[in-house]
């Protein structure tokens, strides 16, 4: 077993939890095209519509598509003018997650408690309502320009929050099996890893799970550390990267010099039937990272017996490890972005609560070989 698997907590319910947070409520992307992103995530993502917020709701300077999935929540926005803050952020990195919003009961609490604990705020404490009820939203700053917003919605029985509608379209392609945020992968700049991993101590209570250095995530060329912060029910768990020295770039750095700076490398997505999904996905268009078929020659001396066939593991290029909780299936999205920045994980757990340190070698080999025809490696 190794270090990383053994400093993995049995439970996490039972933490000392000074802001308890029930579960990722959404994440609000900021995109160039919010139409065209919705539809994308529609048809490639399996991604249901929701809500929409724009000029026919009275909003003049953006316009937002809500989409859903079981419990996945994106919101995709974007500038309706020049020289907006939503624009200049485009500018700067890109599409991108700007938002990550936690479901809260007290939102004004949570936003009090972060502020005297040294948080800077975004948002305080706000009422919103319509004729469904209210909701009450904070905010505060993360890692670059990320911010997270406490929703309280327990008084609200809407679509989605007040100054949205409902959005219907014709188009509505069939879901794929995704179910909720497993986990969020934030990239900081070098030095900054343990300085974010204490604000997410010190500031929201959270709890260091797991760590990797530049020894676990590693190839001949490359390198980054790691540390992964959860809540005390688990359900939130950031993973903070940073670079490490190598011979030559690494994927960390490619990731903050096209986002010109810190930001939300991956987001992880849970399915219960991860060869169902990605099948689905490739059908539809998406493209996924590939490791190299003798992978597989040694998989299962490495992690023991599995429930599915190899076959179509090795046909879709699904990733497994174990640990002493039981075993993972993974895979990974290229960006899905222009520049070589954002991309999606999707996971499924058979028991286990790591985070697939024996597949590093091989997806960071495989991340290189992406760089290499970018040329940016």
């Amino acid at each position: 077993m190794s270090n990383a698997t053994a400093s993995m907590p049995k439970i996490f319910e039972g933490a000392a939890d000074f802001m308890p947070i029930n579960g990722t409520d959404y994440l609000e992307l900021y995109v160039s095209n919010s139409l065209q992103a919705a539809h994308y995530y529609q048809t490639a993502f399996g991604f249901q519509p929701l809500a929409y917020s724009g000029l026919k709701t009275g909003v003049r300077d953006r316009e937002s598509y809500v989409v859903v999935q079981d419990k996945i929540r994106l919101v995709l926005t974007s500038p309706l003018n020049s020289n907006s803050e939503i624009g200049m952020h485009l500018d700067r990195h890109g599409d991108g997650v700007k938002v990550t919003a936690l479901w809260v009961d007290d939102a004004t609490y949570a936003y009090e408690e972060a502020i005297k604990r040294g948080a800077t705020s975004f948002m305080t404490p706000t009422v919103e309502e319509d004729e469904t009820g209210k909701v009450v939203r904070s905010g505060i700053y993360s890692y670059g320009e990320v911010v997270h917003i406490f929703v309280e919605r327990k008084d609200y029985h809407g679509t989605f929050l007040p100054g949205y509608a409902k959005w219907e379209p014709e188009y509505q392609p069939a879901a794929i099996g995704l179910q909720y945020v497993d986990h969020m992968v934030g990239n900081v700049e070098l030095g900054k890893m343990n300085y974010w991993v204490d604000f997410y101590k010190n500031v929201m209570g959270f709890t260091q799970i797991v760590s990797f250095d530049d020894k676990d995530i590693s190839t001949d060329y490359t390198a980054l550390m790691s540390k992964v912060m959860a809540n005390g029910n688990g359900r939130i768990k950031f993973p903070i990267n940073e670079p490490a020295e190598g011979l030559k770039k690494s994927q960390i750095d490619e990731y903050l010099e096209f986002y010109e700076g810190a930001g939300v490398q991956h987001i992880a997505v849970a399915t219960d039937n991860i060869i169902e999904t990605v099948t689905a996905m490739r059908n539809r268009g998406v493209e996924f990272l590939r490791v190299p078929g003798t992978y597989y020659d040694v998989l299962l001396d490495r992690v023991g017996e599995i429930d599915e066939d190899l076959e179509p593991l090795r046909e879709l290029g699904i990733l497994v490890d174990r640990d002493d909780e039981g075993y993972l299936l993974q895979i990974f999205t290229k960006p899905v972005n222009p520049r070589p920045t954002m991309f999606f994980e999707i996971i499924q757990r058979k028991g286990a609560r790591s985070f697939g340190k024996g597949n590093f070698k091989a997806l960071f080999e495989a991340i290189e070989r992406e760089q290499e025809s970018r040329g940016t490696l």
